[in-house]
This record gives structure tokens, C-alpha cells and sequence, in this order.
């Protein structure tokens, strides 16, 4: 980890010379306290973080050698995917129906009005 100049334990560790006239040392120790969970907080999340994009490198690595043998059957994970779920042509023509409809709906109106029709 770069540009990290103090663990947790460091900030806990840390003795403070103290003045005459100065801050108080037990507000100064509670606002540390505070520090020391937030820090101990963002080191557990970039680890994990790091840990996830590990993982993640390693899925698109294993991918990308699928990808470059064929996928292990000679098909694409797509192609694959789009012969064993084929499209049902009543939805296609549930689709274009519905689609001739609305065009109706909204050309034939204009269309009704005369000579508007060149506007289209």
C-alpha cells in the first residue's frame, strides 16, 4: 500500500508532548480513538477490494481462454444460449401486430386530415 505512513497501532502508540497551556489530552486520545476505527475500517475494505479484483482478474482470465478455445463445444456462450432458448414466433407476431397498431393509431390520424400527409 503506498502513501500510507501509519498503521492503526501506530496512531494508538503515539505519545504527545504535553505544555502548559495545550489541547486536552483525553479529547485529543477520543478523537484518536475515532481515527484508529475509521483507518482500521478503510485497511479491512481496501483488502477486500483487493481481494475481489483478484478474484475478478482470475473469472476473466478463465473466460478469455474459453473464449479463445471456442468455449469447449465450438460454440460461443451466446450462441449457445440462443439455440437452447429460441424465439417463439407468436411473440414476433404478437410484436409486429402490436406495432401495426400503434402505427395505425398515430399515422392514420394524420393521415385522416387531408393532404397533411406529405409532412411525414
Amino acid at each position: 500500500m503506498e502513501n500510507i505512513n501509519f498503521t492503526p497501532n501506530d496512531i494508538l502508540q503515539k505519545e504527545f508532548r504535553q505544555k502548559m497551556r495545550g489541547y486536552d489530552p483525553n479529547d485529543v486520545d477520543s478523537f484518536l480513538d475515532d481515527i484508529i476505527k475509521d483507518y482500521e475500517s478503510f485497511t479491512k475494505q481496501n483488502q477486500s477490494l483487493a481481494d475481489e479484483n483478484e478474484r475478478l482478474r482470475i473469472r476473466v482470465d478463465e473466460l478469455n481462454k474459453q473464449v479463445a478455445i471456442g468455449g469447449g463445444s465450438g460454440q460461443s456462450p451466446l450462441t449457445r444460449s440462443s439455440v437452447s432458448q429460441p424465439m417463439s414466433s407468436a411473440t414476433n407476431m404478437d410484436i409486429l401486430k402490436r406495432l401495426s397498431n400503434l402505427e395505425r393509431r398515430v399515422f392514420g390520424s394524420q393521415l385522416d386530415n387531408g393532404n397533411d400527409s406529405h409532412r411525414l
